[in-house]
């Protein structure tokens, strides 16, 4: 029905950690290539994170060695573990195909980084 949510967004405070998941409609992760995307305030949407099927990751270079995105294919669902956060990665946070499929983009889940 809903193609995927995200969902663990928080406020928490610089140097925290947040962990976000996404729940993916099977037909659309079975076999794809997915990732993190944000939009901070003001800005337009950025990748963040993608996980290929295979597993192999890649990540920004703003946020590699900070965060780390996995998947559990029997869950369906998409993680990315942020740690050390800083202000600057305050946003909306989206789960999508990676490359993004426009018509999937769901609600997205609010990080705010401030202290």
């Amino acid at each position: 029905q809903v193609p995927l949510v995200e969902s663990g967004g928080d406020l928490v405070q610089p140097g925290g950690s947040l962990r976000l998941s996404c729940t993916v409609s099977r037909s659309i992760f079975s076999a794809r290539t997915m990732g993190w995307y944000r939009q901070a305030p003001g800005k337009q949407r950025e990748f963040v994170a993608l996980i290929a099927v295979g597993g192999s990751t890649n990540c920004a270079d703003s946020v590699k060695g900070r965060f780390t995105i996995s998947r559990d294919i029997a869950k369906n669902t998409v993680y990315l573990q942020m740690n050390s956060l800083k202000p600057e990665d305050t946003g909306v946070y989206y789960c999508n195909t990676f490359p993004r499929f426009d018509y999937i983009w769901g609600q997205g889940t609010q990080v705010t980084v401030s202290s």
